[in-house]
């Protein structure tokens, strides 16, 4: 017997997700245990628990998925968790908070993919980088080897500390600039090669009139789906297709949420089939959604 898999979900904020809980009940686990409020000094006791509950065969269909809505508290807890594992007892460990790793994913691989080329050496923006979706974007187009800025709707303050800390953790070096006005943005995109949206449900980011002032910009994308779009004119399912009468290929939110989703279920059924125990982060993300694109 191979025992059942199990997977327990750990929450820092007073809710588990729907969405991850059907996405890992889909993907091949029995059970979805979500655990609330969990602090990261409560990582060790409850993944110790989880661990020396089942015997050391049982261990690889145990998992714990680490979700919330900071990508830096996930990724500590991602450490804490695997620090506290043992053999033969190893489970298998995933953090996705907020989604924000696998949509992040997506919409990074997607781009190049539109693109056909590779982001090392383009200049990529990021609207809404102070976001999990936006942060972890900008560190993966830095990891590509892309110029990255930090696009700051309220001024350059935020930005530039999230840059420090995208450094800091990843090396990645990115710079933080003022977006709070039309002035600002129109400059920005004037140095543009590639623009990733990442801002609040219903919020318009970037106005066609924006888009048609910047000739050099060849790729605009963006993950909100709820009206008005992020990127005005840009359609939800848009996968290359010039947006408005402009040549900029446009990538739309369903497009990217459709390997986000792919992403995400191969994921959770890599854990849940898995022989031996897996570690998976923002970079296993973003392999497995280059694989969908």
């Amino acid at each position: 017997m191979t025992g059942k898999a199990i997977l327990h979900m750990l929450a820092p904020g007073p809710l588990a997700s729907p969405f991850d809980i059907n996405m890992a009940l889909d993907a091949g686990f029995d059970a979805v245990i979500p655990h609330v409020n969990v602090a990261l000094l409560d990582v060790t006791a409850l993944v110790q628990d989880a661990m020396f509950s089942r015997p050391p065969h049982y261990a690889p269909r145990t998992g714990v998925f680490i979700g919330g809505k900071d990508a830096l508290l996930a990724l500590d807890m991602l450490e804490a968790a695997r620090a506290t594992l043992l053999a033969p007892f190893e489970i298998s460990l995933f953090a996705d908070p907020a989604g924000s790793f696998t949509t992040a994913a997506a919409m990074v691989a997607s781009a190049q993919a539109c693109l056909n080329t590779s982001l090392k050496g383009l200049a990529v923006t990021i609207f809404g980088a102070t976001g999990v979706v936006g942060f972890t974007a900008a560190v993966l187009a830095g990891l590509e080897g892309a110029s990255v800025t930090l696009a700051g709707h309220d001024g350059a303050g935020r930005v530039t500390a999230r840059a420090d800390a995208m450094q800091a953790r990843f090396g990645v070096v990115a710079q933080g600039v003022d977006a709070s006005t039309e002035a600002s943005k129109r400059a920005i995109l004037a140095t543009t090669d590639v623009a990733l949206c990442a801002g609040p449900a219903g919020m318009n980011i970037l106005s066609t009139a924006m888009l048609a002032a910047s000739p050099g910009l060849r790729l605009v994308a963006d993950v909100n789906a709820v009206p008005p779009a992020g990127i005005e004119g840009l359609g939800l399912q848009d996968k290359g297709t010039p947006v408005g009468s402009t040549r900029i290929m446009g990538l739309g939110p369903l497009a990217i949420g459709n390997v986000k989703y792919k992403t995400e279920s191969a994921l959770f059924a890599r854990m849940s089939s898995a022989s031996r125990a897996v570690y998976l982060d923002f970079r296993d993300a973003y392999a497995t959604a280059r694989t969908f694109v």
